[in-house]
């Protein structure tokens, strides 16, 4: 098995890879990567895996797309450029987000191999304000130039696989932590920066009200899913090309509460409320997620807070 993953360097993409060359892939995907494809603009530590190829260079390239797709059985396409970043620089997001996309699939049709296809996309294709309950028949509405572009993924997804060209499917990403305290042009850092400054127990100032509310899942959670999806019955696969996955919804307060679980009360001293009106209407107002279809088919969020701030950490 041939596998290439796009953004191979990035937050998601640095686990997914450990996870492709653990031991107990082979139970997972059915198979044992012969082969692992990485592409990322540049690599922060070397692979000495055998298996690991590594190339480093813009994903619209052509040339690069060319030598990377060949004989590949399945593609993980992570690569995108964040929300805060599109905002400051609208055309390098359409580079990234929209024309790289078209490359690869495009690199992928020609190919006489049709391979499985995970496409990471994310919730905010439903933008914001959001109606009292997302489920899986609620309608996309992007208020973001970033979610705009994930939700023309999914189209180029579903269109792709209905042409027989490739076997797609999109996963609608939650806010994944916890992430680095480094630039990353996410404006959602902050529930990450939460996470880790208060379970290091420093004190945090969060940019929206305690009980500004949002939908979780740990990166290790998000990888299972990548994973499962990759490996979805084609019998379900067909029927459904995008998939609202299962998240933990609670509020800035109760992720508080639940650190404070695990660390001792003292956390919740450390904790203060500043909102920012922006941040607040983007990243802490989600109503309730409701999503039976993709629970059906085997897509699972952490569990408990505690679980998912125990997994975030990890």
């Amino acid at each position: 098995m041939k596998v290439l993953v796009t953004g191979a360097d990035g937050y998601i993409g640095r686990a997914l890879v450990a996870r492709l060359l653990s031991n107990d892939i082979d139970s997972v995907l059915g198979a044992i990567p012969v082969n692992v494809v990485l592409i990322d603009q540049h690599f922060g530590e070397p692979y000495r895996d055998a298996r690991v190829t590594a190339l480093q260079g813009d994903i619209a390239d052509p040339d690069l797309l060319h030598q990377a797709t060949d004989g590949v059985d399945l593609v993980f396409h992570l690569a995108s450029m964040p929300g805060g970043a599109v905002m400051r620089n609208f055309s390098l997001g359409i580079k990234i987000n929209l024309q790289a996309t078209i490359a690869l699939f495009e690199s992928l049709r020609i190919r006489e191999r049709k391979p499985r296809v995970v496409f990471a996309s994310t919730i905010g294709v439903y933008g914001v304000p959001m109606p009292d309950v997302i489920d899986e028949e609620t309608l996309p509405s992007p208020s973001m130039s970033y979610g705009a572009h994930k939700l023309m993924g999914e189209i180029l997804v579903s269109d792709y696989s209905l042409r027989g060209f490739i076997d797609g499917c999109a996963l609608r990403l939650p806010g994944i932590v916890a992430r680095p305290k480094q630039p990353s042009g996410l404006l959602s850092a902050f529930i990450s920066d939460l996470i880790r400054d208060l379970t290091a127990g420093e004190k945090f100032v969060c940019p929206v009200a305690a009980d500004g509310k949002t939908w979780l899942m740990s990166r290790p959670c998000v990888i299972d899913n990548l994973l499962h999806a990759a490996a979805l019955d084609p019998q379900v696969a067909v029927r459904q090309r995008v998939w609202l996955l299962p998240v933990l919804h609670a509020s800035m307060g109760e992720v508080a509460a639940a650190i404070a679980r695990i660390e001792g009360p003292h956390v919740l001293q450390n904790i203060t409320y500043e909102p920012n009106a922006t941040l607040q209407a983007q990243f802490a107002s989600y109503p309730p997620l409701v999503c039976p279809k993709s629970v059906a088919a085997g897509f699972r969020h952490d569990g408990t807070l505690e679980l998912l701030v125990k997994r975030a950490l990890q």
